[in-house]
């Protein structure tokens, strides 16, 4: 389980309390994945949001990098939003440690804190043409 002083360092998560954090930091697994790994491959299902809190990846579409991400970048949600496949690879390019929810508790956060979901959605609006 995540931590909530990991989410205070997410800008995503900037507008919530800590017992806000706290509550969501519950949803979170954590895992790490080492250099040249692929967290998600473009084509497949996805059922996971992921935010990277440390380390580096690299997001690209057949074939071209479109983004290089940073920590608190985060991605996932176009496949759980739209109910389709990855529109994009992510590999990371260091060594990482993400914070991995399901797409239940993606849904349970969007209910939950509706301005977070805005933020996310927005952002989705943005990565896809």
């Amino acid at each position: 389980m995540a931590g909530a002083d990991e989410l205070a360092r997410v800008p995503l998560f900037a507008s919530l309390g800590d017992a806000e954090r706290r509550e969501l930091a519950s949803g979170f697994a954590v895992r790490t994945a080492e250099s040249g790994s692929r967290l998600v491959g473009e084509g497949a299902p996805g059922y996971l949001f992921f935010i990277l809190v440390e380390g580096t990846a690299t997001v690209t579409s057949h074939g071209a990098t479109l983004r290089e991400l940073g920590p608190g970048d985060f991605f996932g949600e176009i496949a759980i939003i739209a109910g389709g496949r990855r529109t994009a690879s992510v590999t990371a390019t260091s060594h990482v440690k993400l914070l991995v929810m399901s797409a239940n508790g993606f849904r349970e956060l969007q209910e939950a804190w509706p301005d977070v979901a805005a933020k996310i959605e927005e952002t989705m609006r943005a990565r896809t043409p």
